[in-house]
Order: C-alpha cells, then sequence, then structure tokens
C-alpha cells in the first residue's frame, strides 16, 4: 500500500463542513471488538521515522495508514468474518487472487506491488474514499462500478499481502490524503485531538487501549505463538483431572518496554496454586504470549473450579486485566 500523506489541520473544516457531505462511518468488519476481534494498530500521525497514534500512543508503527481490525485467530478466519462496506459508496476498484499466506512464509518480493492483498476501494459522498485490504482470495463480492450500502458485504477477512496474521486494514482518505478516522485533522502531538469519522452505530468511539489480551485460556502443556495464533483460546487441548498440567496462557498486544506481567493460578478452594511474574519487557511488543502451569498432584486434581488472574503493570499500575476460569 503507498502511504499518502496526511490531511493537514487547515482541510477539517471541508471535511466537517456544515454541508455534512462527508459520511459517516461504520464498523467495516462483521466482529466484536473485544471478543472476536481488536483494534491491532491506528494510524501513524507522527510525521518523522518515530511512530505514534492519535492517543500519543504506541499502537501503531512509523507511516502505517490505516486502522487494523485484527481476528482472535486463523480459527475466526476459517469461520468466515465478513467485511462491509463503511458507508453508501461506488466500488472504484478491487483485486483478488493474491494467496493466504503469511508474509513471513511467503516473504517480501512474492507481494511486492501487492501489499494490500486481496482489497477494494470506495468512493463515498464529499471526497472521502475507504479501502479494504489483505481480505480472503476469492471471496471479493462487488464489482468496480458497483453501487453500495453502508453494511453491504463486500468480501471475507484473509490473509492476504503484507500481513503476518489475519486482519483488515482500513484506510481512510479525503481528497487523496489519508485520515484517522478516529480523530480527522488531529495535528502530529496532538493528543485527543481532531475528530471522529465514526457513526454511533459503530460504538467505536472510546473503544482506544493502551493494551489488551487478544486471547487467553487453559492448557495440559507449553503452548506457543503459532498455536494460539492458529487455533485461538477455546481449541488448545482441556484439561482435566488427569491432566499432566494445568497451564494458563494469555497473547496480549500493545505492550510497551517495562511492563510487568503477571498471572495467578488459584485452585478450587480458593488456594493459590501458583503466582508467576515476569520479567520486565525489555522493548514496546506488538503481541506476547505469556504461560504459567503446575504439574499435576500424584492424586490427580480436584474437581471444581480453576482461576486465573492476568495483570500488566504500567509504571507500578495496571493497565490491563483479565479474569478466566475453567470447571474440570
Amino acid at each position: 500500500m503507498k502511504l499518502q500523506q496526511l490531511l493537514p489541520l487547515a482541510a477539517l473544516p471541508l471535511l466537517l463542513g456544515a454541508g455534512g457531505d462527508v459520511p459517516r462511518l461504520i464498523q467495516p468488519i462483521a466482529c466484536k471488538i473485544g471478543q472476536s476481534c481488536a483494534i491491532q494498530n491506528y494510524v501513524d500521525l507522527d510525521p518523522t521515522s518515530a511512530a505514534s497514534d492519535f492517543r500519543c500512543g504506541s499502537r501503531t508503527y512509523d507511516k502505517h495508514s490505516g486502522v487494523d481490525f485484527r481476528l482472535a485467530s486463523m480459527a475466526e478466519q476459517r469461520r468466515g468474518v465478513a467485511v462491509l462496506a463503511a458507508a453508501d459508496g461506488t466500488v472504484l476498484r478491487g483485486r483478488d487472487g493474491v494467496a493466504d499466506v503469511s508474509v513471513r512464509d511467503a516473504g517480501k518480493s512474492a507481494i511486492a506491488n501487492m501489499e494490500c492483498g486481496n482489497g477494494v476501494v470506495i468512493a463515498h459522498a464529499g471526497g472521502l474514499e475507504t479501502q479494504y485490504c489483505h481480505m480472503a482470495k476469492g471471496s471479493i463480492a462487488v464489482k468496480p462500478g458497483q453501487q453500495v450500502k453502508a453494511g453491504t458485504p463486500i468480501g471475507k477477512v484473509g490473509l492476504s499481502g503484507n500481513t503476518e496474521y489475519p486482519h483488515l486494514h482500513f484506510t481512510v482518505r479525503l481528497n487523496g490524503a489519508v485520515v484517522e478516522p478516529f480523530a480527522a485533522g488531529a495535528k502530529a502531538g496532538q493528543c485527543k485531538g481532531g475528530r471522529s469519522l465514526w457513526s454511533p452505530a459503530a460504538a467505536l468511539d472510546g473503544s482506544y487501549k493502551a493494551g489488551e489480551v487478544l486471547n487467553a485460556g487453559f492448557a495440559t502443556g507449553p503452548v506457543t505463538m503459532a498455536a494460539v495464533q492458529d487455533r485461538g483460546a477455546d481449541q488448545q487441548p482441556r484439561p482435566t483431572r488427569n491432566a499432566p498440567a494445568i497451564l494458563a496462557f494469555v497473547q496480549a498486544i500493545g505492550l510497551k518496554g517495562g511492563d510487568v506481567q503477571r498471572i495467578v493460578l488459584t485452585a478450587p478452594d480458593g488456594s493459590e496454586l501458583l503466582d508467576n511474574r515476569a520479567e520486565p519487557l525489555n522493548r514496546d511488543k506488538a503481541q506476547w504470549l505469556l504461560f504459567a502451569g503446575k504439574k499435576r498432584p500424584a492424586a490427580g486434581w480436584p474437581a471444581g473450579r480453576y482461576s486465573a488472574h492476568y495483570t500488566v503493570l504500567r509504571g507500578g499500575k495496571p493497565v490491563i486485566e483479565k479474569r478466566f476460569s475453567i470447571v474440570i
């Protein structure tokens, strides 16, 4: 995807003029934020080689030109998650036929000039344009010149182009310049500046998080990032009373250098089985997998509910928290 310049603040009156020519946007993916999907990255508003999102945070990377709606796993992608037109408009162009293969496996050369993978571009009123990238091969359901309404399915989320995990890269442009739909017109370094382009129905305003849990669950032995990204939390080997071990695992995104992660595992009688406090992270991490567990006692695992409590301390204060449990 070719990065285009960010919209300067001077253009904001055109964007949000009294005439209301620019439509408000709905969520462009049929998933539940915080459950089956999450926002991995936002638009980079820093014009230098550094990177900063619209809240002056690190939920982006240098020259990132859109909002990444990430599925929790490839299992979700295989079920089929629809990509939706974010507003009424006309399809300008599209591409299909790019394989759904992680760029780690395909290599950069295989997707040269096709970084968006399978995608669609739609023109809207008021000079607004939306682009949808990394869609599934064979899923594009619209053609150039076709009129679409907000919410029209235009394809499905895939793994095509320059991506390592299933997600929709959603770019918004006004008169050819990239805008951040959460903060249109915001200047670099203007935390919480600009104006949102989302409609109230999208329920995305206020969704920003400094970091969050993508997957959390239990397993009977060590887990890998590859296994969790492929099958998610629900399809890992489920502990039973005779399981060799009970492990709690968490895949978190948006972590920062210095963050301290902790998992506490509690038995059915309320006693503490373990308290695992990891070393502070040495640098920012787009994602991280942490697990901790205990081997089976000689008499087997007592029946009942086992509870896990995951926290992330940033500057000594909790910024991410997740509680989850399993009954065996």
